[in-house]
């Protein structure tokens, strides 16, 4: 992985965690989390304008991918229900690296060397250690079955995008279709789950992250997919999860959130793992 990929990745992890920190305590989590789906729309307007229409060979992918981003968006918001945000988040999203990296290296003969294997092992070992601190707030083992689901779907819309973008001659033409394509589709999530009048409530009083949080979430994305047609998936995936690492430094110095010795040990943990990607 070449310098550019490398810092490039770390920043779109540090502004992750820096709009999910201005957004993460919404009370309604319908509610925050539509405002960020439909605020992805308006820079991909804007793309629109300025890219060609997708290849043939990529619509299946965007097509999947955009019914996956559903997916994954029910599963987690259903985890939320039985299990505390602190436990349910690290669980989904270190499972997820996992079974990028098994399926990437059984199904697509990604080669990684020991060193990288390594790294990833460590990251996620890093990750899972988080879901210990608050495991008393796991109302029951449903909370754990979502949040193994949410990783499930965020390992399949990872891939197709990652494929779906390599096969498309403009990667930000692909992002282009694929925001609208999936506000559609999450249209069709939100009534199926009796959600009514999201978007006036969003207008009303979600404005913030929807102009904020979509455009930051939409950037981060971008830029995510861009390097997926860079470099090894099982490695952007691994090293985007950085933006744990910015989260619990943004929750203790803005937030006042308490810095306990397993968040330190997760830390490390994940700085470890990342020096193993990048350096050797």
């Amino acid at each position: 992985m070449d310098n550019e990929v490398f810092f490039v990745v770390i920043f779109s992890a540090f502004l992750h965690a820096s709009w999910n920190a201005l957004v993460k305590n919404h009370e309604d989590k319908y509610l925050g989390l539509s405002a960020v789906v439909f605020g992805q729309v308006p820079i991909a307007i804007i793309l629109l304008f300025n890219v060609p229409f997708p290849s043939l060979e990529s619509l299946p992918y965007l097509i999947l991918s955009a019914i996956l981003h559903c997916g994954y968006y029910f599963c987690l918001l259903s985890s939320y229900r039985f299990g505390d945000y602190s436990v349910v988040y690290p669980i989904s999203r270190g499972f997820s690296v996992l079974l990028i990296t098994i399926v990437s290296l059984i199904l697509f003969l990604v080669k990684l060397s020991y060193y990288e294997l390594i790294g990833i092992f460590i990251v996620c070992v890093g990750i899972f250690s988080l879901s210990f601190q608050n495991s008393s707030k796991l109302k029951n083992y449903k909370g754990i079955i979502y949040s193994l689901a949410t990783g499930v779907f965020i390992m399949s819309y990872s891939l197709a995008d990652g494929y779906g973008a390599r096969l498309n001659e403009s990667f930000l033409s692909y992002m282009a279709y694929l925001f609208p394509i999936e506000a559609i589709f999450f249209l069709f999530l939100l009534k199926l789950s009796n959600k009514k009048e999201i978007i006036k409530k969003i207008i009303k009083n979600s404005k913030f992250s929807f102009f904020v949080g979509g455009t930051i979430s939409g950037l981060v994305y971008i830029l995510i997919v861009w390097a997926f047609t860079k470099a090894s998936i099982p490695l952007i995936t691994t090293l985007r999860e950085t933006s744990i690492i910015f989260a619990l430094i943004i929750g203790a110095y803005f937030l006042k959130e308490k810095f306990t010795s397993l968040k330190t040990f997760a830390v490390l943990s994940i700085f470890l793992g990342v020096v193993f990607l990048k350096f050797f």
